[in-house]
């Protein structure tokens, strides 16, 4: 293939109008073009007069020799990355606890190579789950085990369907695949920041389950491990409970992959009580910050553009040196909707959420500062957990206790006063919301750092501190507050049990958890 680098476009134009400019660019003859398509396409806004699209193609030609003054690229077989050559034969079907994306792709990595894996997942379908997250959003009743926290696909299937990850690995080009395989459009695979969206989301994973069933994989929804059985440091069997008739069962495995999610407070407790080796880690708490997106897209392309580009994105990032807190934004999600997002009650949870279209009038984003162990009121390793309730339960009993989120103007944020009315941003969080003081709840370490930070960002994109800007309490579970400690091998210190993904402290978004479920797979049948 020939890799024909940096095409500025400054206009829309079709797929079949962009070879025709490229070629003539680099002096490849039509004639020779056998095939060709999209390797990165990305949004070049640095200098708002010249924003421009940035393309790489990659073009197949006849005679390769002809053209020795052009880059050459070979594709590569990214299939064969999850084939294990020399694989043990497992005595029994592995189990994976958590039906997430590290949970899924372990599946679809024992399902290639020919083994049939156990799935056990205590929310629901999909299908089924959304219901319950709508019927929530609604006013209705909170299901604790089918929510935005729970259930098929894991917590990102209600976020932006965000593909980027700051991990280097070979096995994020085979992720990628496997979504545009199961159902995502095809422009995740070149596009500089990847996204599905939730409305996507929703049918891709249902055609990933319908997959690994027909390859001989059993899902078990409504099923909550309750115990693991172990013996001599071995792990023999989990013991799970029928959500719908409350019976028990026994899965008995050897190999067990534990994907379990971020947010799951009582199998982190359980596993504490089994010996499995936990330590508490870094995290982050903060507010979901809401703007109009029309003045994200000004602050970031400008007006003099005529492109039609998407909803603009921001990321960024604060440092005190003085007091070695930072703040930054996270999950960003161009023109989509604040999300209830509390797994227990008497909670209050804020996530972030996308359709694919982005389509929404506002843009939201996490604004978070670090929180360590320092922080914590002891040293058990579940300090974390009971740091983040606190703050969630704080945020109910402000909010009005019927599951209303408390929100804030950012001016009067900013003043430490209570808001008493919505300007030009309207929420967009579900049930309700009730205008507050954020400050009353938050640690002084916390508020202090989200000033610092709403003002230095406000330097960096202007429109961030707009005074009619909302923030929304509050934002605790961007990632796991324990690391369920393993060796070079995957394994924890019970062997047979590898820790996987989000919860087990090793991923943090969909695209590592994804990578980590493969890695633990593949650890399984070395």
């Amino acid at each position: 293939m020939l890799r024909l680098n940096n095409i500025k476009m400054y206009e829309d134009i079709s797929d079949d109008e962009l070879l025709e400019f490229a070629i003539k660019k680099f002096k490849v003859k039509k004639a020779d073009v056998l095939e060709w398509h999209i390797v990165k396409k990305s949004i070049d806004a640095r200098k708002k007069t010249d924003v421009h699209y940035n393309y790489t193609i990659d073009v197949k030609v006849k005679d390769e020799s002809a053209y020795p003054f052009i880059d050459k690229f070979k594709e590569k077989d990214f299939s064969c990355l999850i084939n294990v050559s020399e694989k043990k034969k497992l005595p029994s079907s592995p189990i994976i606890i958590g039906a997430g994306p590290a949970g899924l792709f372990a599946a679809l990595t024992f399902i290639e190579n020919g083994i049939c894996p156990i799935i056990l997942e205590q929310g629901k379908t999909v299908e089924e789950r959304k219901k319950d997250v709508d019927n929530f959003s609604n006013g209705g009743k909170l299901n604790t085990f089918s929510n935005i926290q729970f259930g098929e696909g894991g917590a990102g299937t209600f976020s932006d369907g965000k593909l980027t990850t700051g991990i280097n690995s070979p096995f994020c080009a085979y992720v990628l695949r496997q979504f545009v395989k199961f159902g995502a459009p095809e422009q995740i695979l070149y596009l500089a920041k990847p996204h599905i969206g939730t409305d996507n989301l929703l049918e891709i994973i249902k055609n990933i389950r319908n997959y690994i069933i027909s390859k001989g994989g059993k899902f078990y929804f409504d099923t909550k491990v309750i115990d693991f059985n172990i013996y001599n440091g071995k792990i023999k069997s989990v013991m799970a409970k029928n959500l719908i008739d409350g019976s028990i069962n026994e899965f008995i495995s050897d190999n067990v992959i534990l994907a379990i999610g971020h947010s799951s407070r009582d199998t982190f407790r359980k596993i504490y009580e089994k010996n499995l080796l936990i330590e508490p880690k870094n995290f982050s708490v903060g507010l979901r910050i809401e703007h109009l997106q029309s003045d994200i897209n000004k602050s970031q392309y400008g007006t003099s553009t005529s492109l039609n580009l998407p909803p603009a994105e921001y990321k960024l990032a604060y440092h005190n040196n003085s007091t070695g807190r930072s703040c930054y934004t996270f999950c960003m999600c161009p023109g989509g909707f604040v999300m209830a997002s509390n797994s227990d009650d008497g909670e209050i949870v804020t996530n972030g959420m996308s359709r694919f279209l982005r389509d929404g009038i506002n843009a939201n984003s996490a604004i978070l500062v670090n929180v360590t162990p320092d922080d914590f009121d002891s040293s058990s390793p579940l300090a974390g957990v009971d740091f983040q309730k606190r703050l969630e339960q704080k945020a109910f009993v402000l909010g009005g206790s019927n599951y209303y989120a408390p929100i804030q103007r950012v001016e009067d944020f900013l003043k430490n006063q209570k808001s008493n009315h919505i300007g030009k941003v309207v929420p967009t969080y579900m049930p309700g919301t009730t205008l507050s003081n954020l400050n009353e709840i938050l640690p002084d370490f916390v508020s202090s750092t989200l000033k610092e930070a709403i003002n230095y960002f406000d330097s960096k994109l202007n429109c961030f501190a707009e005074p009619d800007s909302i923030l929304t309490g509050v934002e605790t579970r961007s990632s796991s507050p324990i690391r369920i400690l393993r060796n070079e091998n995957l394994n924890s210190n019970i062997t047979g049990i590898y820790p996987c993904g989000e919860g087990a402290g090793y991923a943090g978004g969909i695209m590592s958890a994804a990578v980590d479920g493969i890695r633990c797979a593949i650890a399984c049948m070395d």
